[in-house]
């Protein structure tokens, strides 16, 4: 069986991590993949792993942080997204088409629908699942509103995000190792508890932020030698690293060691998307999920995982984080009761698409 996977954005991170999980659960089931992306995706992550793609319009309306003007020009653009799609269906002979989150989504579903062929939305915005839920089978991320409702028509259906396979399988001997290698001011103490900051492969201002008040909270208190705090992600602004002391965190960049790391951090401050924290709760980490630094976006991820995370707002993330601190066990031991199901996720979905090809 052949299936094309329609992705939305620049083949980098984000929805491309999400559709290449999908991807390699696909092929566990014999499912041949065709990919396609943006005329203008660079598809580093794919390209990284092997993989080549195609070529076809893939409009943004912005997701969830989209407005009346980007959806109607997204719209517009669509259109003719549809038309090369179609195309490129009749092209490969496809069994199934898997349109992945935003515009990917909304494109693969009415491409499918119009050829006649199998198709499946991965919807995670507005807009995507309010389009695609009328034309196909539809798979619904957490972002999506329509997870936390407790019904949903009958060709929808509820899944967590699919994860990087073995993600809690890390090895925390090797994070150590690299983070004594990158740490250059030479503060790492493996004796100490250690707090990971982090808002995705993309370090937005807010996190910085958060990491700067509570160096300052902590300094404040005399707890300042308390702990290893430590940074990852790649600045969208290099001015954001204005903000705090380097020689109080340990910044490590962009890696592609995280399960290595989850194995070795006692708690992690994550921003309330989906994705991380997602993966905290499959490695029963401790987590608090810090709203509105994306975008001001607000996913409420806490009601997803009741008791297994703390959310917060950022002038409040001080006393969240200390008390967090305060509750690593029971944070952990709550975890326990999401992770099976979460690290099932990419079966689920996996199996919800080859049903669809089999049509």
């Amino acid at each position: 069986m052949k299936a094309l996977i329609v992705i939305t954005g620049r083949g980098i991170g984000g929805d491309a991590v999400n559709a290449l999980n999908i991807i390699k659960s696909l092929e566990d089931v014999d499912i041949q993949c065709e990919i396609a992306l943006d005329t203008n995706a660079p598809g580093l992550l794919f390209k990284k792993n092997g993989y080549s793609w195609h070529k076809v319009p893939v409009p943004q309306a912005g997701g969830h942080a989209a407005t009346k003007l980007t959806t109607i020009k997204a719209g517009i653009r669509t259109l003719k997204a549809v038309l090369k799609t179609r195309k490129l269906i009749k092209k490969l002979s496809v069994d199934v088409v898997v349109g992945v989150i935003g515009g990917g989504a909304i494109v693969g579903c009415i491409s499918a629908k119009l050829t006649k062929v199998p198709g499946v939305g991965i919807t995670d915005t507005p807009l995507d699942t309010k389009i695609c839920t009328r034309l196909n089978e539809c798979i619904v991320l957490p972002e999506a509103q329509m997870f936390k409702q407790k019904t949903v028509p009958e060709n929808v259906h509820k899944s967590y995000f699919p994860l990087t396979k073995k993600i809690e399988k890390g090895d925390g001997a090797k994070a150590v190792k690299k983070i004594i290698e990158l740490d250059t001011c030479k503060i790492f103490d493996e004796t100490k508890p250690t707090l990971l900051f982090s808002s995705g492969s993309s370090l937005f201002e807010g996190m910085v932020v958060c990491l700067s008040n509570y160096c300052k909270h902590l300094k404040e208190n005399n707890r300042l030698d308390d702990y290893n705090l430590l940074l990852i992600g790649n600045p969208l602004k290099k001015e954001y690293m204005d903000l705090i002391d380097e020689k109080q965190i340990i910044n490590l960049g962009y890696i592609n060691w995280i399960n290595d790391l989850y194995e070795l951090i006692d708690l992690a401050i994550l921003t309330d998307d989906g994705v991380m924290i997602q993966e905290s709760v499959a490695c029963e980490l401790p987590a608090i999920a810090l709203t509105r630094v994306k975008y001001g976006r607000y996913h409420n991820m806490e009601s997803i995982f009741p008791d297994a995370i703390l959310e917060s707002e950022l002038d409040q993330a001080n006393s969240k984080i200390d008390e967090a601190l305060g509750s690593l066990d029971r944070l952990k031991n709550n975890s326990k009761k999401y992770s099976e199901k979460v690290l099932s996720a990419n079966e689920k979905i996996a199996k919800i698409i080859l049903e669809e090809a089999k049509k």
